[in-house]
């Protein structure tokens, strides 16, 4: 394999479109981070990318929060995307699509949905009585609450009794279709602990479940009965559809399914699994639309071991986090730090502890010091040797050698962790390898061949470590190329076609002339 090589020849991810009853918290930006990791990984290797993201931004939750901060909906969804617009800038977020669910071309996709699943006899009147959550928008089972009726997830929220003629899905229909997928379609849940439990929820046997809300003004109106609103669920899902639309086209199923549909993976929260791993495969099987590749629940966030929440006070604001630490330090430390799919930890100690460790003193600090002795010993250029200059045998072309495959293929499982840690790995080899080296002795000595052999050798595996970084740490990835004198810009949504062959140790031209060094990444000090 001579480049990154990702398993399809476009590529498209979406994260879940967030609910704006308020602003962006940690986990959104975790799962919006994740999702950037992956489009970046595949643009650098020449994928062309569909990235989507944006706000779900209908419903009674919504209705309610407005009115009590004096606000419409409308002013008060238009603040809280702005929040989430700012947050993804800050982090360095590339995404090719955000897509509003209030948006007027969303609309037309959602009636032209509806009005499939209705020829299919899909969609009927009932009666619906449950206990329902408007944090949730969802109808709870008895046994999924908690004592006093509270919802599990919210649990300072009663969930309130509700007795309402709504419109329904026969999600029942679709059991042994859904059932059918899963077996045929091993990998369409993922992790295997997501999997698991959605096949044991249905196997529990599957409900019919509520499309449509009365008494509810803040979203679109039922097509065949506008006295009611579609159920924020059902629409929201569809903003998947409508994000794929390109400026000028008409808004028409068609047309938004025509390039990239189906999308490659869904990456969403583990709360919100069964809506689209159950609900949203049996709605577009009604409608007669293909069904994604990959739907991946991650796990939780919690703080210093402690589930996070405003009543324990214990949050961590994204905005705070960013302007005190910068873009790649968050990056780095969600991607590297937590597997995807578990849940993860966040502690501030730890959090400078490792970006220090790895970042500064790691990567950093081998760049630095070897960039000194090519100053010092090599006029400033990068020896005037090619890859297979070096001997086979040579422990750092061994180990980057043998690095772009596990790293290609952790990528593509979604293991991030697991490639960062196979990178950080060989770096640590790297200052090993001087140390014992000793390339400042072997100067002295007279062995000029020998030294330029070894730094080559350690400029070449950082170059490797900062392009196989790039899609976590963009900005360091930068600085680092930047002072091995290449101007390639890894922020650019257009990197050039011939740099996936970056992905392989040796690609390091001889003679280059490299830049004065300095630090490509600030020590963190911890907040007195």
């Amino acid at each position: 394999m001579d480049s990154i090589a990702p398993q399809k020849q476009t590529f498209s991810i979406t994260t879940p479109l967030y609910y704006v009853n308020d602003v962006p918290h940690i986990g959104s930006a975790y799962t919006t981070i994740a999702a950037d990791v992956a489009s970046r990984y595949h643009r650098l290797a020449g994928v062309p990318v569909m990235f989507v993201t944006g706000t779900d931004e209908h419903g009674q939750k919504i209705q309610r929060t407005a009115e009590e901060k004096g606000r419409s909906p409308q002013e008060h969804c238009d603040l809280i995307v702005s929040s989430f617009q700012a947050l993804w800038e800050k982090l360095d977020i590339q995404y090719n699509s955000f897509i509003r669910t209030t948006n007027p071309r969303h609309e037309a996709i959602v009636k032209e949905f509806f009005q499939r699943c209705w020829d299919q006899g899909d969609i009927y009147l009932g009666q619906q009585k449950g206990w329902y959550c408007v944090a949730c928008e969802e109808y709870k089972e008895e046994r999924d609450l908690l004592d006093g009726h509270r919802c599990a997830i919210h649990t300072n929220r009663e969930a309130e009794w509700r007795d309402e003629a709504n419109y329904f899905f026969r999600l029942s229909r679709y059991q042994a279709q859904l059932e059918a997928h899963y077996a045929s379609n091993p990998e369409f849940i993922q992790p295997e602990i997501r999997r698991n439990e959605v096949l044991n929820f249905v196997q529990q046997g599957l409900q019919d479940f509520s499309i449509s809300r009365v008494n509810v003004s803040w979203g679109f109106p039922l097509p065949n009965d506008p006295d009611h609103t579609l159920y924020v669920w059902f629409d929201a899902l569809l903003g998947y559809v409508t994000a794929l639309l390109a400026p000028d086209d008409e808004p028409t199923l068609d047309r938004a399914i025509a390039q990239w549909w189906p999308i490659n993976i869904h990456l969403i929260g583990k709360d919100i699994l069964r809506f689209h791993a159950v609900y949203w495969p049996a709605m577009l099987m009604s409608a007669g639309l293909p069904l994604p590749k990959r739907v991946f629940g991650h796990g939780f966030l919690t703080k210093d071991g402690q589930k996070m929440g405003k009543s324990l006070g214990n949050t961590v604001d994204p905005f705070d986090l960013v302007a005190r630490y910068g873009s790649d330090a968050v990056r780095y430390y969600f991607i590297k730090e937590i597997e995807l799919g578990r849940d993860g930890d966040f502690a501030e100690t730890r959090f400078v502890n490792i970006l220090n460790a790895d970042l500064a003193n790691d990567l950093g600090n081998l760049l630095n010091r070897t960039l000194r002795m090519v100053h010092k010993y090599c006029n400033g250029a990068i020896p005037n040797l090619s890859a297979a200059d070096i001997p086979p045998d040579d422990a750092l072309k061994v180990a980057g050698t043998g690095l772009s495959h596990p790293v290609t293929d952790a990528y593509n499982a979604f293991a991030f962790s697991h490639a960062c840690n196979a990178i950080l790995d060989v770096v640590r080899m790297g200052n090993k390898y001087i140390d014992e080296k000793a390339p400042w002795k072997l100067y002295k000595e007279g062995n000029h061949e020998a030294v330029e052999h070894i730094l080559y050798s350690v400029l070449e595996t950082v170059r490797q470590a900062a392009y196989l970084l790039s899609p976590v740490i963009p900005n360091i990835s930068n600085r680092i190329y930047r002072q091995l004198g290449f101007s390639v810009d890894f922020q650019s949504s257009q990197i050039p076609l011939n740099f996936a062959s970056h992905n392989q140790w040796g690609a390091l031209p001889a003679g280059q002339i490299v830049e004065n060094p300095e630090p490509v990444f600030q020590r963190l000090e911890l907040p007195e």
